[in-house]
């Protein structure tokens, strides 16, 4: 099953993302994941599974990702 979630950081160790909702994503069913930045340098990266993304951005546990059941009522961003 495909699963829509996105990432939340309680803490920006670098000083580029920010806190709080910082990208969105999406998990397929055979575990690659793309993730959507919702920063001021908006991006798009395609990761293997969701270990590498988190172990890429996690940032020593100041990133979770919180799944689709727990965002319905989330604004994700000003559009």
């Amino acid at each position: 099953m495909t699963k829509y979630f996105i990432l939340n950081r309680t803490e920006d160790k670098t000083g580029i993302s920010g806190e709080g909702i910082i990208a969105e994503g999406i998990e397929f069913q055979d575990g690659k994941c793309v993730l959507h930045w919702l920063t001021e340098y908006s991006s798009i990266a395609i990761y293997d599974d969701i270990e590498t993304l988190m172990a890429i951005h996690g940032h020593d546990g100041s990133t979770e990702i919180i799944s689709q059941k727990f965002i319905s009522n989330l604004k994700l961003h000003d559009n």
